[in-house]
């Protein structure tokens, strides 16, 4: 009973932040509970260049897992599927938010993960990445989202700015 008040709250608490996602193409993997990705309400989702996107997921986890590795591709025809390094971000278990490794089957899983957008991916680009989070003992996808991104300026969290020369006027 306690399980299904604390899914109830946590359900309710994100509610009103959600971003529409879509189910992987490439990838095996069941939808999350929730998909919140920061300042993003529709699609695409407008990433500032050389700032990490926040991308919060909460899942039910479908097994017993001790380890998870989240993954990251880049799909942006007609080149082949991009591999992007999550380097740190992607050891799942470190960005677990309400609770640790190992996690128990039908538990409910909070999770964030900041992926940095590297200049690599030039401002005006329209990809779409899929996000996986392996288990990682068994090699198989156990969440799956597909979402459409627009790399955009980078924006100064100071001022607001875009990615421009301010010259002092003194």
């Amino acid at each position: 009973m306690l399980r299904f008040v604390v899914v109830l709250c946590v359900v309710a608490l994100v509610n009103g932040q959600s971003t529409p996602v879509n189910r992987c193409t490439s990838n095996n993997g069941a939808l999350p509970i929730n998909t919140y990705i920061s300042g993003c309400d529709s699609l695409p989702c407008d990433l500032p260049q050389l700032q990490d996107a926040v991308i919060n997921i909460i899942f039910r986890a479908p097994e017993t897992m001790h380890r998870m590795r989240t993954l990251a591709t880049a799909y942006l025809p007609p080149l082949p599927p991009i591999l992007y390094p999550l380097l740190a971000n992607a050891e799942t278990c470190n960005f677990l938010t309400n609770t640790y490794c190992p996690v128990m089957k039908g538990e409910v899983i909070q999770y964030v993960l900041r992926m940095y957008i590297q200049p690599s991916f030039q401002v005006g680009v329209q990809p779409e990445i899929e996000f996986r989070i392996n288990d990682h003992d068994r090699n198989n996808a156990i969440v799956c989202i597909r979402v459409p991104i627009r790399i955009v300026e980078a924006v100064d969290s100071r001022t607001g700015a875009s990615n421009a020369t301010v010259f002092d006027q003194a």
